[in-house]
């Protein structure tokens, strides 16, 4: 096939769309499935139960589709399903499933995974998230679309992170975020909202203004922090104060940070 560098490795029973580039040093397992026009750069290593989705690139370093990191696993088989133009950067690292926790990582599309970023066993992470460079999302987290999570940060295992939140740099997120949040020091605060974030997808004024004042009736309101979601639920129709409120009332594993 053009496009394969005669340097390459790839094990037969790979499938490999007829359009993909493959450059040079690159090691393809026996299971691998990789979509129409994904590029592979260089020195990449793709292997396990793993499939690429059409229009990704992966630059030079990366492993994607090896075991996951965790003393439980015993070699069962397990998957990694990552969509479509996805951008995944040098020395990015995104493990398989485990069967403890459903068998199957999960990335979306357009997606961008800087630089020595790495992603757990059973996490599920959704379209457009950032992760910038050398930041961890450990095991089971569940990131949702639009998500940004800055550079040198960790997420805990378990943690859910909502539509549209932004972690900042240097941080560490022990608890779910709700969508739209702004996160950020050490041991990350939710300290108020991803309004940049929201303006530049342009929702609407009255959106907003409806999710400062969830945001601060989740700070001040009487009762616990669930108490006031579900006044929320009750006295908003707003969509986005809807998200934020199923996901506060959602099952989850972890405390919620809350504000500040």
């Amino acid at each position: 096939m053009a496009g394969i560098h005669p340097s390459a490795v790839i094990a037969d029973g790979a499938r490999i769309a007829a359009d993909c580039t493959i450059g040079p040093f690159c090691v393809i397992g026996p299971d691998v499935v990789l979509g129409d026009g994904v590029t592979l750069k260089s020195h990449v290593v793709v292997d396990g139960d793993t499939q690429i989705g059409a229009g990704t690139v992966v630059f030079p370093f990366s492993v994607i589709g090896e075991i996951p990191q965790d003393l439980k696993f015993a070699g069962e088989k397990t998957q990694l399903r990552i969509g479509a133009r996805n951008r995944i950067r040098e020395h990015v690292t995104i493990n398989t499933g485990t069967a403890q926790g459903g068998g199957i990582t999960r990335v979306g599309d357009d997606g961008l995974f800087m630089a020595g970023c790495h992603i757990a066993h059973d996490a599920q992470v959704g379209d457009r998230v950032i992760i910038v460079n050398n930041s961890a999302v450990a095991g089971h987290c569940v990131i949702e679309d639009d998500v940004i999570i800055g550079g040198l940060c960790g997420v805990h295992q378990w943690v859910r992170i909502g539509q549209g939140a932004i972690i900042g740099a240097v941080t560490m997120v022990t608890a779910d975020v709700v969508p739209h949040g702004l996160v950020q020091g050490p041991r990350g605060v939710l300290d108020g909202l991803n309004l940049v974030g929201l303006k530049r997808k342009g929702v609407d004024r009255a959106d907003i203004t409806a999710l400062r004042a969830a945001f601060q009736m989740l700070k001040d309101g009487e009762g616990n922090f669930q108490d006031r979601a579900r006044k929320l639920g009750d006295e908003t129709d707003s969509p986005f104060v809807q998200d934020m409120v199923r996901f506060i009332l959602g099952p989850s594993d972890r405390n919620f940070l809350t504000p500040g």
